[in-house]
């Protein structure tokens, strides 16, 4: 499948699917879509704790790298598994521009780490941010009350439907610890009314430039 890096609304890049008119991230802003969707409305409910992470497509590595950055605001010791299935390539990874987007070069390094560590292996990447990649697919996920937090980043309904299903939520509702988060881009009724069927409680808050609504859900 054909695959380019585009630029996105706020200036940062993502990649884009033609064949499926589908993007990695919102093409009005892959960065303000992040800060919006996993920081604002997840990690930032978990302050000054220690926290485990669940992203659902690690994809770009883009979620993982703003968590770094704003986990050391929030004094956060973090825990992050990213779970990817198809891992973008080394090519495409230098052309993204998340680093100086993010007035991030000091930890251009920490980027560049996140993408050539090896998969299945732990890695600390400072003392208190530990990363594990490990290339799944989601419904071979088998965590049991393990995280605190899960970013549900998997691409869109509309060209993945099986991705947003009542049997997959049902395996991120066993992967949350009691009083976990799950946060996500989509407002679907029909992903809405999967995640209510497997025992979440689901609000709608308002979504990212260009999306009226994302959705949170809480296991209690």
């Amino acid at each position: 499948m054909k695959r380019e890096i585009i630029t996105t609304s706020d200036g940062s890049s993502t990649i884009h699917l033609p064949e499926w008119n589908e993007q990695y991230h919102s093409k009005h802003g892959a960065i303000q879509e992040a800060k919006h969707v996993f920081i604002k409305n997840g990690l930032s409910l978990f302050s000054n704790k220690k926290i485990s992470i669940l992203e659902i497509g690690f994809g770009t590595g883009l979620n993982s790298f703003i968590t770094f950055l704003e986990a050391q605001k929030f004094n956060l010791e973090v825990n992050y598994i990213g779970i990817e299935a198809y891992p973008v390539a080394a090519e495409e990874i230098d052309k993204l521009n998340y680093v100086s987007e993010l007035s991030a070069t000091d930890f251009k390094d920490i980027f560049n780490l996140m993408h050539k560590q090896e998969w299945e292996i732990k890695n600390n990447l400072t003392p208190s941010f530990t990363l594990t990649k490990r290339k799944q697919f989601f419904n071979e996920i088998k965590d049991i009350n393990s995280f605190d937090l899960i970013y549900f980043d998997a691409f869109g309904a509309r060209v993945q439907p099986e991705l947003w299903t009542e049997s997959i939520f049902k395996t991120m509702f066993n992967a949350l610890k009691n009083d976990g988060v799950l946060v996500t881009y989509s407002a679907k009724g029909s992903v809405r009314r999967a995640m209510q069927s497997v025992g979440f409680i689901v609000e709608r808050l308002p979504g990212p430039p260009g999306k009226r609504e994302m959705l949170r859900a809480l296991k209690k």
